[in-house]
């Protein structure tokens, strides 16, 4: 496996292969994993909503940077959390998002624990000239979440990271990503309110029992619910700038 520390060859995409939709031994994370991120979210180059219907958040390259030569550049699957500082553990009164005023809950849907997939590399189709670490949480939020906090816990891998053909052969794959992410985090039965309904629908019926609750038990795990120990964002850094390639 490669490292983080330097831009690797690209590898070209084979539409032909057919790709598996679980990702992970059943028995679990194997190390590296898991890995655990924490970082504010910050603008990226502006593609994954406008070109790829893949709205993502952006980690600072500092949360990934301890994990630079025991990862490898690529597409992962795990669990994330968007959070305000003030709002990061269960006991707290304040949400990170607007909840409606007729509301009588200070939380709301949003405040969860969701399945992500998350992309870490200099993408070869567009040629990045900075390494970047996006993560798309399977999510529907009220609106974009420049400026909070967001936690990351990788539990596996489920692909390198390919230069492709086409924007559509891209979207193709990424379409399939979330898909395997989705399930790579499931249980053998999983009750509709534990997950995310975005690809519930497409997702296989059947989950190998031999996976048990391996993976989705992460959904519970206490480092999304704990204090906020971040520093703040340093002074003039405005994380709705767009990124620079």
């Amino acid at each position: 496996m490669s490292s983080l520390v330097t831009r690797p060859k690209p590898i070209q995409h084979d539409p032909s292969v057919v790709r598996e939709l679980i990702a992970g031994p059943h028995d679990g994370p194997q190390p590296p994993f898991p890995v655990y991120l924490d970082g504010w979210v910050t603008r990226g180059f502006g593609r994954g909503s406008k070109d790829l219907g893949c709205p993502t958040a952006n980690l600072p390259d500092s949360s990934i940077a301890p994990y630079a030569e025991t990862l490898s550049t690529g597409v992962y699957f795990g669990f994330a959390r968007v959070l305000d500082p003030n709002s990061a553990t269960r006991s707290s009164t304040t949400s990170a998002f607007p909840t409606s005023s007729s509301s009588n809950d200070s939380k709301n849907e949003h405040d969860g624990v969701f399945p992500m997939v998350m992309s870490i590399g200099w993408n070869p189709f567009y040629n990045n000239d900075t390494r970047t670490a996006e993560v798309h949480v399977l999510h529907t939020y009220p609106s974009d979440f420049y400026g909070k906090q967001l936690r990351v816990v990788m539990l596996g891998f489920i692909r390198p990271e390919y230069n492709y053909g086409s924007m559509d052969a891209l979207i193709a794959d990424i379409n399939t990503d979330k898909l395997v992410a989705l399930n790579s985090v499931s249980s053998p039965s999983p009750s509709p309110s534990s997950i995310s309904t975005e690809l519930t629908a497409a997702a296989p019926a059947v989950i190998p029992a031999k996976r048990g609750t391996n993976y989705a038990r992460f959904a519970e795990d206490g480092f999304f619910w704990r204090e906020s120990t971040l520093e703040p964002l340093p002074e003039g850094v405005d994380p709705e700038k767009k990124r620079e390639k």
